[in-house]
């Protein structure tokens, strides 16, 4: 049911005052202006640091709770979203697709959306939402059955709702999504179900579509309401009519470059994950069946969606390597201006940000079975044989040869975002030690079925444990320090001038480490798991930190033995926030 659910005595202090539009100025410099959070990834770059420090080493641990904000009622499950802060109210979306306005002094709820979603819903990996996007007088956020909602960030009033694509044929949406020039920028999510990725943009301000870039060769996009260009060339890089449904969604949302005006986008899977049924025919030497363009990164034309350039990291993808996690601008020791992207693959990347070209590759997981390397083109040096068999092969035609892969297919990183600290130079990387058995069966495709063609059981990889945050300098592919902990990690990391990383725990812990070191500096027990994902501002002279607690998402659904070892944990739905005294500001 759609709900809009005002606080009155909260809703008349905001009626009686004047909101100030978010402009694209404010967006450029989110990083800068610390007395707000205006985009997702604190700065459109994603680099989640911020220039404060107030709070540091030496007084983290005087950090207390200020206020927290409960999401109520029985929708909980995973709570992955990042806030968004401005003019006073505080932004989160929940589980369910539910955004929440807040008194960001007093976390007194000012209104709550909830979005109307229908029977039939198929998200993959949990209902979660991973944030919102301010611009202008709106806040806007995706739904579960693939919608751009635009609200008035005033009132919670709906402006415009508009159709991303077809929930019923394994289409859904669950990042934030990016604000360019006046535009809304979304991908999709559905690549369990044969699905197509694409890039769309439209007009903030109506809704009305701009252009879309569908990111599986063959298909055609659009601009202005007409056919642009084809994706690739037909045939290219898949036999026959496999591309049709050839999954490489774009579920994670992405970044934008300012300097080389570029849109940077992850694809995921190529569908489906049978990588003989997908490439029957194809020849295994050169590109034939390289699949472009899933597991890749795209660096896409803002004005148009032309494709400038790829970067696949995973061609020939036959084990659930997404290549969507998130691209990282930045600018390297010596000046060079550089992405950076940690691989479901488990291989941490550096590529040049002037056409994408690869630069390096090391691995971030101790574990790499798949491939032994990548090359000085930036291919992988595939182990042949730890690709999952052919089911045609076998003698009943029903199971391919069983291999055990690592990283397993939830990724040495899946979707939490890591952080590039401007002080140290090095990137905070939550990842995971795991692998799985998997292997290949038959799979036909049906509209609105999961069209894997393939089965899978993740197993741990070491009894201390499975989650691992790494201080990795991007230079050398160097491991500067690890933090291990038992259960997997699977929140957002935020790194500060002061000196400081957070992330949180399934567990429940909310954890500052020493950037230098991987100290543990300051922790606070939430109730329950984090998957959200933390920041930090200055309001009255005073340091606030803030993150979402609620256990959930991809692990307790797909992640078979390790489900088992977290299997006690209590979902959740809590916004914590946290405050430096100023009389404590100068302790310690």
């Amino acid at each position: 049911m759609n709900r809009f659910i005002a606080t009155v005595a909260a809703g008349l202090m905001v009626a009686g005052a004047a909101q100030a539009d978010v402009t694209e100025e404010d967006l450029a410099n989110d990083q800068a202006d610390v007395s707000q959070i205006v985009t997702n990834g604190m700065g459109r770059h994603l680099q989640r640091y911020s220039p404060l420090d107030t709070l540091n080493k030496e007084n983290v641990t005087n950090l207390v709770p200020a206020w927290a904000f409960s999401l109520g009622g029985e929708k909980q499950r995973g709570q992955e979203a990042q806030p968004l802060i401005h003019d006073g109210i505080m932004y989160i979306t929940g589980s369910y697709s539910r955004l929440y306005a807040i008194d960001v002094k007093t976390g007194q709820e000012i209104w709550q959306y909830d979005a109307r979603l229908p029977e039939g819903i198929l998200p993959c990996c949990d209902v979660v939402n991973r944030g919102a996007a301010l611009y202008g007088d709106k806040v806007y956020f995706g739904t579960l059955d693939a919608r751009m909602v635009a609200l008035d960030a005033k009132t919670g009033d709906v402006v415009w709702r508009k159709k991303i694509a077809d929930y019923k044929a394994g289409y859904s949406y669950t990042a934030a999504p990016l604000i360019v020039n006046g535009m809304v920028i979304t991908g999709n999510s559905g690549g369990e179900f044969g699905i197509v990725g694409e890039v769309q943009a439209r007009d903030a301000e109506t809704g009305e579509m701009v252009w879309t870039r569908p990111v599986i060769e063959g298909h055609m996009g659009t601009l202005n309401g007409e056919d642009s260009t084809m994706t690739g060339e037909l045939n290219a890089t898949w036999p026959g009519d496999m591309w049709k449904t050839g999954g490489g969604a774009t579920w994670l949302g992405g970044s934008y470059d300012a300097d080389t005006d570029t849109l940077v986008f992850g694809t995921g899977n190529p569908a489906p994950w049978n990588s003989h049924l997908r490439n029957a025919g194809a020849p295994t030497e050169g590109n034939a069946g390289d699949n472009l363009y899933a597991a890749s990164r795209l660096g896409i034309d803002p004005a148009t969606g032309e494709i400038k350039w790829h970067y696949q990291s995973t061609p020939r993808e036959g084990w659930d390597y997404d290549g969507v996690n998130e691209v990282v601008s930045y600018t390297d020791r010596e000046g060079n201006a550089r992405y950076a992207t940690a691989d479901r693959n488990g291989f941490f990347y550096v590529l040049d940000r002037a056409d994408g070209g690869f630069v390096s590759a090391a691995p971030f997981v101790k574990d790499i079975t798949w491939a032994s390397g990548i090359d000085d083109t930036g291919r992988p040096i595939f182990n042949e044989d730890n690709r999952p068999g052919d089911p045609t092969a076998a003698a009943d035609g029903k199971k391919g040869e069983v291999v055990f892969s690592a990283p397993g297919f939830l990724g040495g990183k899946n979707w939490m975002p890591m952080a590039f600290s401007q002080r140290t130079g090095n990137f905070y990387v939550p990842s995971n030690e795991w692998g799985m058995d998997i292997w290949n069966e038959p799979i036909t495709y049906k509209k609105g079925a999961a069209y894997l063609g393939s089965g899978f059981t993740i197993k741990p990889m070491y009894e201390d444990h499975i989650g691992s945050l790494k201080a990795i300098d991007p230079d050398t592919g160097e491991w500067k320090w690890e933090y291990k902990n038992e259960a997997p990690l699977w929140s957002g990391v935020m790194t500060t001038a002061g000196g400081l990383v957070f992330f949180g725990t399934p567990e429940g812990k909310f954890l500052a480490l020493d950037d230098e070191t991987g100290e543990e500096l300051w922790s606070f027990q939430t109730g329950s798991g984090i998957v959200g994902q933390p920041v930090t501002w200055e309001q009255d002279g005073e340091q606030f930190v803030s993150v979402m607690s609620g256990w959930g998402g991809a692990v307790p659904l797909w992640g078979g033995e390790v489900a088992k070892k977290v299997n006690y944990l209590n979902q959740g739905g809590m916004l914590w926030t946290f405050r430096l005294p100023k009389q404590l500001a100068q302790a310690n």
